[in-house]
């Protein structure tokens, strides 16, 4: 809207609707918007937005990684590692940020957080060293 010729709209930011709270629901999974979308209004034409860019922050992540090895030697020259690893060991929902595009507005689309990261992911290898 700010009509400044751009390339993919780098400068333009929406406006701030005065008297609005940012964040009205923080939990994914209540099946709202996870930030007031109503906080965003589009700018004025011709002129900028008067809200700062990126001062937004999405749901955390709380990722923990684990592994299990052994080595066993077999000969001189010659060893058996079994190795065990888990990805996201805890299973913690890892949501991905929330939609941001202003046009895809009601369920599903602005303001809502649609998926997250891997689940639980567990392997074993057995490695021979020679």
């Amino acid at each position: 809207n700010s009509l400044t010729g751009t390339f993919n709209d780098t400068i333009d930011v929406p406006s701030v609707a005065p008297g609005q709270p940012l964040y009205n629901n923080k939990n994914p999974r209540s099946g709202q918007p996870y930030f007031n979308p109503n906080y965003f209004v589009p700018e004025p034409v011709g002129q900028i937005g008067n809200s700062m860019r990126r001062f937004f922050t999405g749901p955390g992540m709380l990722n923990t990684d684990m592994a299990l090895l052994k080595n066993t030697t077999i000969v001189e020259n010659q060893q058996l590692e079994f190795r065990a690893e888990a990805f996201n060991i805890f299973n913690h929902a890892q949501f991905n940020n929330p939609n941001g595009q202003v046009d895809n507005i009601g369920l599903g689309g602005f303001g809502y957080v649609t998926s997250a990261q891997n689940p639980r992911i567990m392997q074993v290898a057995l490695k021979y060293i020679f």
